[in-house]
């Protein structure tokens, strides 16, 4: 047992005849971090939550989930865990404040109830009977009653699906939120971007097993990715000749130059640059893999064959 972990998983199967979903899923999530669970359709990363929620019994493997084998999880265990699916329905005749307060009751130590309205942005909305209410706001509602049974473990499926990019930034607002209260979060989302901003460590799920474990930077080896350095050349710039040990391309003014170390790199064009008379070079960018370029590259390889920790 590990009671100071929130997720401790070691060799995690999970077998329905002679598929096998899991292969062996070993990774710790620690106290208050964001934890995103990435992976393509099929990986098996549903099938893993399930498990950790105690929903679905795993073939082989060890696992706590707040100290406790979630196989074998108590009503007072399933009380500390918030689970917020991509969608969970309301009771549409009744107002946010009504519903919420129904929910609360179900919890031995419930947040207030004005809290968990306040904190997932549906103040001024408490009054409104559910059926009334946006796509967004009904999603806000599936988070208040994930968390007003004060958990200390919250999974978050896809909680931004169908939002627009306001209405997404305000959602992440209220995930950063609850790791304000002390709170454990586990999130599975198909936007990199969410996950990026979110996520203090990202596991990638592919063909049932752990292709990697790290930060949203250090994942896939991102930080050691090939950086792009690229610059317009134009104007009397155009007709400068360019420093022939500095591998690039160069198409309709677009110069593109790879680099592993970028910083030498622009250095060194900043020092052409200059001894031509030229201050700044136009429209200067250097950029590094996407956790998305990383991501999809990951999962159009071949299986992984082990897990990193």
């Amino acid at each position: 047992m590990h009671p100071t972990l929130p997720v401790h998983a070691r060799d995690v199967t999970k077998s329905y005849g002679p598929n096998q979903a899991l292969k062996g899923i070993s990774l710790d999530i620690v106290p208050g971090e964001v934890f995103s669970i990435l992976g393509p359709n099929g990986a098996g990363k549903t099938t893993f939550i399930e498990i950790l929620e105690g929903y679905r019994a795993r073939t082989g493997g060890d696992v706590t989930v707040l100290g406790v084998d979630p196989g074998q999880g108590t009503a007072a265990w399933k009380a500390r865990l918030g689970i917020v699916l991509q969608s969970s329905g309301v009771f549409e005749k009744l107002t946010v404040e009504e519903v919420v307060g129904h929910f609360a009751t179900f919890y031995p130590d419930p947040l207030p109830v004005d809290h968990v309205i306040g904190i997932t942005g549906l103040a001024e909305k408490r009054k409104a009977r559910c059926d009334t209410l946006s796509g967004g706001q009904k999603r806000r509602v599936d988070v208040a009653l994930g968390i007003v049974g004060n958990p200390a473990l919250v999974f978050l499926d896809e909680p931004t699906t169908g939002f627009d990019p306001s209405a997404r930034r305000q959602a992440w607002e209220m995930v950063d939120g609850l790791t304000g209260l002390g709170k454990t979060v586990v999130l599975t989302t198909h936007y990199l971007d969410e996950a990026e901003h979110l996520a203090r460590r990202v596991a990638v799920i592919v063909e049932g097993r752990v292709a990697d474990i790290g930060t949203p930077r250090e994942i896939g080896g991102r930080e050691r990715a090939t950086a792009r350095i690229t610059f317009r050349r134009e104007g009397s710039l155009a007709s400068t000749p360019f420093p022939l040990e500095l591998e690039h391309h160069e198409a309709e003014g677009l110069v593109t130059l790879p680099a592993t170390e970028p910083t030498a790199v622009v250095v060194a064009l900043a020092s052409w640059a200059r001894e031509y008379g030229f201050e700044e070079l136009p429209g200067l960018t250097v950029t590094r893999p996407s956790l998305e370029d990383i991501y999809l590259e990951m999962i159009s390889e071949a299986p992984a064959t082990g897990s990193k920790e």
